[in-house]
């Protein structure tokens, strides 16, 4: 997997992504994270990008030039680093936003299934509208609120798209069982000691049960998704017993989740 960042900020993408279990899969090879600085493409001989909006307004917007020449010259490295029997389609480009869909795990497995993704990192007011018409595929945002540029959202992505790519984590199970997994949350976890400070490992997980573990588990997870995100819950993945065992918890609660 290859992630290309279009962004003002190259040294905030490359430090921040250069650690941990992302930085181990760069050094494997396993992805690659190639930042490239819009005012390298700026004809202005100051490097400047923005400008004042038409129409007026507070902020300054960033020209659509640069960032055309960046995505460019992108898309060009991008199709020259592949056979030509092999040549791929147009990059899937994200633009990072408050007005995009809102970003979960359904969509960074889908993202991980692409070899290549570009992320455009908006500052100030915003980019030229024209240029976003011109390249961007996708519009995404990691939540309602507004930063004070795309760099953060394009990295919590590239995390999480990143430890779905294979060999990235040690342990290729743990990609699946955690979080989200059936768009549950994950059931509480624990280690040694046994006892601490007068709170006690549940007995089943001592117990050497693997089917009643499981069991547990599983219904920890609906009882944790139930009472922190019930949101979830209407489009979680349940077998006949979990939503049994979910009718029983709505009865004792009194409510109605959806």
């Amino acid at each position: 997997m290859n992630f290309h960042i279009l962004t003002l900020f190259p040294e905030m993408i490359l430090q921040g992504l250069n650690t941990s279990i992302i930085g181990r899969a760069m050094e494997k090879g396993l992805i690659s994270v190639n930042a490239v600085n819009i005012r390298d493409y700026s004809e202005d001989k100051h490097k400047r990008v923005d400008d004042y909006p038409y129409g007026g307004g507070a902020g300054m917007v960033i020209q659509a030039e640069p960032v055309y020449k960046a995505y460019g010259y992108l898309a060009n490295h991008i199709k020259l680093s592949k056979p030509e029997k092999d040549q791929p389609k147009k990059p899937r480009v994200i633009y990072v936003t408050p007005q995009g869909s809102i970003f979960n795990q359904t969509m960074a497995q889908e993202l991980s299934r692409e070899e290549d993704l570009i992320f455009l990192c908006g500052h100030y007011e915003g980019i030229d509208e024209r240029v976003l018409e011109m390249v961007v595929t996708d519009y995404i945002s990691i939540g309602d609120y507004v930063l004070t540029g795309g760099e953060l959202p394009a990295m919590v992505m590239i995390d999480a798209i990143s430890r779905l790519i294979p060999g990235v984590l040690n342990n290729e199970a743990s990609s699946e069982f955690e979080s989200f997994q059936d768009n549950l949350l994950e059931y509480p976890q624990y280690t040694r000691p046994e006892n601490f400070m007068g709170r006690k490992v549940p007995e089943v997980l001592l117990s050497g049960h693997h089917a009643k573990i499981e069991a547990w588990r599983r219904q920890q997870s609906i009882l944790r998704t139930f009472e922190r995100r019930p949101d979830l819950l209407e489009e979680a993945n349940l077998t006949e017993e979990d939503r049994e065992y979910l009718t029983r918890l709505i009865f004792q609660k009194n409510i109605d989740i959806y």
